[in-house]
């Protein structure tokens, strides 16, 4: 039997882009029916926050929630279950590869699957910051997926 692609989407605290990265391939894998696994993760985040109120409401607006959503920080052992991890900026790629040996070969830039470098913070700014962060965020994420091997459920 097939095991699904396990992602792993990383920021800084957990509560803007990668909550919203999770969701967003969340969302575009079940509309596939693809075998996916997403979880989210930050290299500063803070354990049981709950995402951003904005995250919140820019995925709630493409028909996704992250009302449950919880804060966690990159561990040994999400490392160990991604087969990919997706970070947003290169200091997250850096922060990862300094705590833990052997994530180097699991670690991607989400923008450049979508014309991008690094997908800027939205933190504490206006709705369509977010909405714009979403955009990009769908786009990476879809490009992504679309690049990985196909498994259906």
């Amino acid at each position: 039997m097939r095991s699904p692609h396990r992602l792993l989407f990383v920021c800084t605290a957990n509560i803007c882009r990668s909550p919203m990265a999770e969701e967003l391939a969340r969302l575009y894998a079940d509309d596939r029916g693809w075998m996916v696994e997403a979880r989210s993760a930050g290299t500063h985040a803070r354990e049981g926050d709950a995402a951003a109120p904005n995250s919140q409401k820019a995925i709630r607006e493409v028909g996704g929630d992250l009302s449950a959503h919880r804060s966690q920080p990159v561990t040994a052992e999400l490392v160990a279950w991604a087969d990919r991890i997706l970070v947003m900026e290169l200091r997250h790629a850096q922060n990862i590869r300094e705590q833990f040996a052997g994530a180097d070969e699991k670690i991607q830039l989400l923008g450049t699957f979508g014309g991008l470098m690094e997908i800027g913070d939205p933190y504490g700014s206006w709705i369509f910051k977010y909405r714009s962060c979403r955009v990009d965020l769908k786009r990476c994420v879809e490009g992504l997926l679309d690049r990985l091997p196909p498994r259906p459920l």
